[in-house]
C-alpha cells in the first residue's frame, strides 16, 4: 500500500490535527474499552462445563483482537508522533487502523457462521471424532487462516483500497465500515424465529404455563411435564419445537429485541463495534438449536457432550422424554404459572 506511506501519513497527520477534535479518538478507545469489558464479562458468565468447540475458541481470537486494537491506538493517541521500525505513526494511523479492523470484522460473519455450522455437524457426526490435543490445534490453524485471508482480501482488493486512501485524504472524518452480512444474518434469524414462534404457538404457551424450575443432577433446570398422551413420538421435531424456542428465548430475548429494534429503525452500527462476543455466542445458540433439531433421532442424552451451549442448557429439552418420574425423584423448586 504504497499511497498510505509514511510521507502521506505525515501530510495527513498535519492536515488533520487542527481540524479533526482529540475528543473523537478519546470516544473510539472509550468504545473498544466498553466493549473489551463485555467481551470479559461475557466469557466470564459463560458455563464452565461445556466442550470447546470453533466457535469458543473465534471469540477468544476476538477478544484477543479488540485488545490488540485497544493498546495500538492507545500507544498512538499517548504518544501522538513516533517512529517505530522506520515507520513514522501519527494520529492518522489511530482511524486507519481501525477502518482496516472494521473490514475485516465486516467480512468475517459468513465465514465464522459456515465453519461453526461444519464443526457441530462434524460433532454430531461419530465418524470424525480427532484427540482433544489435535482438535484444539486444528481450530487455532482454522482461526488463524480465517484472520490471514480476510484481512489479506481487505488490504488487497482495489474498491476497499481506493475507499481507505480517498476517506483518509479528502474527509475530515473518520468513517465506518457497515457490515451487511451482519445486517442479513440478524434479519434471517429473527425470521426463522418469528416463524418458529408463530407455528408453534398454543404449544408454547401450554409449556409456560406448565413448567416448572426444577433440581436435576444438581443443576437447576427448566423442567417441561411429559404428556403420556402425546401423539408425537418422543424425537419428534414438532415435540422439541416449542421447547427450544422457550429454552433460546428465556436465555436471549432481550438480544432478540435489540435485534428487532435494530433492524426496523435501520441503525447503522459500525462493523468493530457490532462483531462482539454476545453476538457470536447468541448465533452459536442459534446454530446449536437448529442442529439439534434437524438431528433429533441421533440425540443421547448419555452423551456428556450434549450441552456444549455456554448459555443455554438444551438438555432439559430432553430429560422428560426418558425420565418420566422426574417429579418423584427430584423436588421442585418452583411453579412457573
Amino acid at each position: 500500500m504504497t499511497a498510505l506511506s509514511s510521507e502521506n501519513c505525515s501530510f495527513q497527520y498535519q492536515l488533520h490535527q487542527a481540524n479533526q477534535p482529540l475528543n473523537a479518538n478519546c470516544l473510539l478507545l472509550l468504545i473498544i474499552l466498553g466493549k473489551i469489558l463485555l467481551n470479559i464479562l461475557t466469557l466470564a458468565m459463560k458455563r464452565k462445563n461445556t466442550y470447546q468447540t470453533f466457535m469458543a475458541y473465534f471469540c477468544i481470537s476476538l477478544a484477543f483482537t479488540d485488545l490488540l486494537l485497544l493498546v495500538n491506538i492507545s500507544l498512538i493517541s499517548y504518544f501522538r508522533d513516533f517512529v517505530l521500525l522506520g515507520v513514522r505513526f501519527t494520529t492518522y494511523h489511530i482511524c486507519l487502523f481501525t477502518q482496516i479492523i472494521s473490514f475485516t470484522y465486516g467480512f468475517l460473519h459468513y465465514p465464522v457462521f459456515l465453519i461453526a455450522c461444519i464443526d457441530y455437524y462434524f460433532n454430531f457426526s461419530n465418524t470424525t471424532k480427532l484427540p482433544f490435543k489435535w482438535q484444539k490445534l486444528f481450530y487455532f490453524f482454522i482461526i488463524i487462516l480465517i484472520w490471514i485471508s480476510v484481512l489479506a482480501y481487505v488490504l488487497g482488493d482495489p474498491t476497499i483500497y481506493q475507499s481507505l486512501k480517498t476517506q483518509n485524504v479528502s474527509s475530515h472524518q473518520c468513517p465506518f465500515y457497515i457490515s451487511f452480512q451482519s445486517y442479513w444474518l440478524s434479519f434471517s434469524m429473527v425470521i426463522i424465529l418469528f416463524i418458529a414462534f408463530i407455528t408453534s404457538w398454543s404449544e408454547v404457551t401450554t409449556l409456560i404455563q406448565a413448567m416448572r424450575i426444577t433440581s436435576y443432577m444438581n443443576e437447576t433446570i427448566l423442567y417441561f411435564p411429559y404428556s403420556s398422551h402425546s401423539s408425537y413420538t418422543v424425537n419428534s421435531k414438532k415435540t422439541l419445537l416449542p421447547k427450544f424456542i422457550i429454552c433460546f428465548l428465556g436465555t436471549w430475548l432481550p438480544f432478540v429485541l435489540l435485534q428487532v429494534i435494530i433492524l426496523l429503525l435501520k441503525v447503522q452500527i459500525p462493523a468493530y463495534i457490532e462483531m462482539n462476543i454476545p453476538w457470536l455466542y447468541f448465533v452459536n445458540s442459534f446454530l446449536i438449536a437448529t442442529v439439534y433439531w434437524f438431528n433429533c433421532h441421533k440425540l443421547n442424552l448419555q452423551d456428556i457432550a450434549l450441552p456444549v451451549d455456554p448459555f443455554v442448557n438444551w438438555k432439559c429439552c430432553f430429560i422428560p422424554l426418558t425420565i418420566h418420574n422426574l417429579e418423584q425423584t427430584e423436588k421442585p423448586l418452583s411453579t412457573i404459572c
